[in-house]
């Protein structure tokens, strides 16, 4: 999968996130993405993670990078790529820093039962698999899960 699907991305984008919480059931995080920042809250995910609340605005790129420094330790560091699959778009994600090495894509859907086109570059599914959550990476980074781990 690593690779393949950049040279069919249309839109790239650097991401550097921190965590104000990440409580089961609820995140608060600051994101920098290029030029812009967020200050995002979701809620609990529902239906095995197919779902979940999810509130955000956008605010001033100098506060977020001072929020940063105030943040939890473990920041997620990635680069998205936007894939189109039929109608939908899918967002592949590449890792760095503690996560280097780790590749996720996810396709967001108006419905759970909605059907899509899967990629061929797609690898297994992951969804509700809390391991892959950014949250949880950002406490327990891939780079030290063992190989078994891994592969499950």
């Amino acid at each position: 999968m690593i690779g393949e699907f950049k040279q069919h991305a249309y839109q790239h984008s650097h991401i550097e996130q921190g965590y104000f919480a990440t409580d089961p059931g609820r995140t608060v995080r600051i994101r920098i993405r290029d030029d812009k920042a967020y200050l995002t809250i979701k809620g609990p995910s529902t239906n095995a993670g197919l779902s979940r609340y999810e509130f955000e605005t956008e605010i001033p790129v100098d506060d977020a990078k001072m929020m940063m420094t105030m943040c939890m330790s473990g920041q997620i560091i990635k680069d998205r790529y936007l894939v189109r699959s039929g109608k939908h778009v899918v967002e592949v994600d590449e890792f760095y820093g503690d996560n280097k090495g780790l590749v996720l894509a996810e396709i967001e859907l108006n419905r759970e039962d909605e059907a899509y086109e899967k990629p061929e570059f797609l690898g297994r599914e992951v969804t509700g698999d809390v391991r892959f959550y950014n949250k949880y990476l950002s406490k327990h980074p891939y780079n030290g899960w063992n190989e078994a781990d891994k592969e499950l």
